[in-house]
């Protein structure tokens, strides 16, 4: 249910922007609006998940006025995200609210990253709300290797999904995890396939986050290793592109596409970081690769107006690091210990 606050009035940026320590403008804010999957994929969940009670998560009205208030110090993307974020209860009436934002001018994006198993019912809808883009989540083509790689997906409901949103109108970037032994001869193919629907791809290198089963060391592939076996195949000419995330982009001459690279083990990418994190709980998480965070929530409760919530929100702001420590490692099976879905990516 919505509680009281009702009456809506533009938000435009009219105090000082948040400016981290480092002089970098934030300007991208990711929202985990629930950390439950309908996946379990093996590099980002345990099989066996413990997921939040949800009397521990915040509203959707919570969410809401959060996001306004980062809107209201600068922040010009919102990007939502999970866990899975369609499988949240009611997740329509969040976006309905954000849309309102497009509208004034006062936020430039609202878009989402998914697995795409719930696209199919929901792409109509987030088009005409003004989504244009979203990530779609996918290793592979392969419908049982897909399932075992999510350990209960089904394949054939996430290519639905996609060609959903593209007869939206909704413009779908495929993001894929790197994974050694299980996709690493696929990827050529993937990107043909991709960029042959004209969709836009990106690589990811596995992340030390959350304790899963396993080791991720026999996971990881280090996408410097990917990128030269795709020069045997491809011509990758360098862009000099940037989206407001962590990828490096090249243009794949063969076929015309956009390739990206997003790689937090082999190749930092903190020092042009824009973009905090807040989770379902309302946790600030000022890097991915760190633990310090800010307890959005209780300032929020603690007033029906935003000056408390307001003021956490810039001193967090003062406390985001350089960048992040990530390490893959035997001895280092989960450099943070939270899973993934928890922060929302």
């Amino acid at each position: 249910m919505w509680g009281p606050r009702t009456v809506d009035t533009p938000v435009t940026p009219v105090a000082a922007p948040l400016i981290d320590p480092f002089q970098r403008a934030i300007t991208y804010l990711r929202i985990s609006v629930t950390d439950r999957c309908d996946l379990r994929c093996v590099y980002c969940m345990s099989d066996d998940m413990n997921f939040l009670p949800k009397r521990d998560l915040l509203s959707l009205e919570e969410l809401d006025r959060l996001c306004a208030v980062f809107i209201g110090r600068g922040v010009r993307k919102l990007r939502i995200t999970g866990g899975e974020p369609l499988v949240r209860r009611d997740i329509m009436h969040l976006f309905r609210r954000l849309s309102r934002h497009l509208g004034t001018g006062a936020l430039e994006e609202l878009t989402m990253t998914t697995n795409g198993t719930q696209l199919g019912r929901f792409a109509p809808e987030l088009a005409d709300l003004g989504v244009r883009r979203v990530n779609v989540s996918l290793d592979t083509l392969d419908p049982a290797k897909f399932k075992a790689v999510t350990r209960r997906g089904d394949l054939k409901a996430v290519l639905d999904g996609i060609a959903a949103a593209q007869r939206a109108g909704i413009k779908v970037k495929i993001n894929a995890v790197a994974l050694k032994g299980v996709n690493e001869d696929e990827l050529a193919d993937m990107i043909a396939w991709a960029h042959g629907g004209d969709m836009d791809m990106t690589l990811i290198e596995v992340m030390p986050l959350g304790e899963i089963e396993g080791d991720r060391t026999d996971q990881f592939l280090p996408l410097s290793v990917a990128r030269a076996r795709l020069e045997q195949r491809y011509t990758l000419i360098p862009l000099p592109d940037r989206t407001g995330g962590p990828a490096r982009y090249v243009r794949i001459a063969e076929t015309g596409g956009r390739l990206g690279f997003i790689t937090p083990l082999t190749h930092n990418f903190c020092e042009s970081c824009n973009r905090v994190r807040l989770t379902c709980t309302g946790k600030l998480y000022m890097c991915l690769g760190q633990e310090d965070a800010a307890d959005l929530r209780a300032a929020l409760r603690a007033s029906p107006d935003d000056a408390l919530v307001t003021q956490a929100v810039v001193d967090a702001i003062a406390r985001k690091p350089k960048g992040h420590d990530f390490v893959i490692e035997r001895a280092r099976p989960a450099a943070v210990g939270r899973h993934m879905s928890v922060t929302g990516g």
